[in-house]
């Protein structure tokens, strides 16, 4: 009831304040959460080196600034990705920029990888214990003259502090990023942070 009446009360907010507004009642609430429950070995998944307890993660784009990991974690999420995260602080797109498709159950996302930057997301993934699975979703920034460079960047400052990193070229909202699909581009830009990974 209480968790249905909180729903009924988001959703009468704007789609981005209620995301706002949850956010921080997921950090308030985070301490007070009990541990989760130990999920049923027959979920486990073990992939690239990892173990999932269950099959169900949070995708990045839900928390930005790797504020809530632990309390998603809590709720039953086999793990959680953060980000995205660009190296530096950008507002995104103007809004409005996120839309309830109410009949469908689902948003529209126009946000424009809006984040604190990454020195904020490595200090939060930096003072958490490191219990399930976090993993780090990483950008460049909009206005960016070197994009590759950014990406090598946040894959430095943040690679070491989460247990995988999401290298994010699929934005439609950043101009020009899909051109790092191209598989040349592509192979440069994973070159480079490979040869990040192993110094």
């Amino acid at each position: 009831m209480i968790l249905d009446a909180g729903a009924a009360i988001m959703r009468l907010l704007p789609p981005e304040t209620a995301h706002r507004a949850t956010l921080k009642l997921l950090s308030l609430a985070a301490p007070l959460l009990p541990a989760r429950a130990v999920d049923d070995p027959r979920l486990a998944i073990d992939a690239l080196g990892l173990r999932f307890p269950n099959p169900i993660g949070l995708a990045a784009g839900f928390d930005k600034n790797a504020d809530v990991p632990d309390a998603m974690l809590k709720l039953g999420f086999g793990f959680v990705e953060c980000g995205t995260v660009t190296p530096r602080p950008q507002k995104g797109n103007s809004r409005p920029r996120l839309f309830r498709l109410s009949e469908d159950r689902a948003v529209v996302n126009r946000m424009g990888f809006n984040n604190a930057g990454m020195e904020r997301a490595a200090a939060r993934l930096d003072a958490r214990k490191r219990n399930g699975v976090v993993g780090i979703n990483i950008g460049a920034n909009k206005d960016s003259a070197d994009r590759k460079a950014d990406y090598r960047n946040a894959f430095a400052r943040l690679g070491s502090l989460a247990d995988y990193v999401t290298v994010n070229v699929s934005s439609p909202n950043t101009p020009g990023l899909r051109g790092l699909q191209d598989r040349d581009e592509l192979e440069r830009l994973l070159a480079l942070l490979t040869e990040e990974r192993a110094r």
